[in-house]
């Protein structure tokens, strides 16, 4: 399997799962949905979205990915947005987020653990 390729399945299901987060984040706002179910979802998309061009163990995949979630989660911890002089871009307060939340890490790890569900090739550690 080469390293580096271009998968057209876990492209389209990345796309796919990044209009449902577009879709929750426009339109959903709940209690529920955006907050929990929005940051298990953005797990899969980032696997997802890293599968589509890196051709490694599905494994390998999914643990950077929760790593990253909980990265991501660290740097609103410490307001790297504030760090960063991005607090008044609303696509940096997006994509960086602007507050740490012990329920987000935990929805990383759900979104995880449920990855081994709906991902095959993760089952089987090809």
């Amino acid at each position: 399997m080469k390293f580096l390729r271009f998968n057209q399945t876990y492209f389209f299901i990345a796309l796919i799962l990044f209009v449902v987060e577009v879709l929750i984040a426009l339109y959903v706002h709940d209690d529920f949905i955006r907050p929990f179910v929005g940051d298990v979802i953005v797990v899969w998309f980032i696997y997802y979205s890293i599968k589509t061009f890196v051709g490694i163990k599905a494994l390998y995949i999914a643990v950077f990915t929760l790593f990253f979630a909980f990265a991501v989660e660290t740097a609103q911890y410490f307001q790297l947005i504030n760090i960063l002089g991005l607090q008044n871009e609303q696509w940096a307060r997006i994509v960086i987020g602007t507050s740490f939340s012990w329920w987000d890490m935990l929805c990383y790890i759900v979104g995880f653990l449920f990855l081994f569900v709906i991902d095959k090739k993760l089952r089987k550690n090809h």
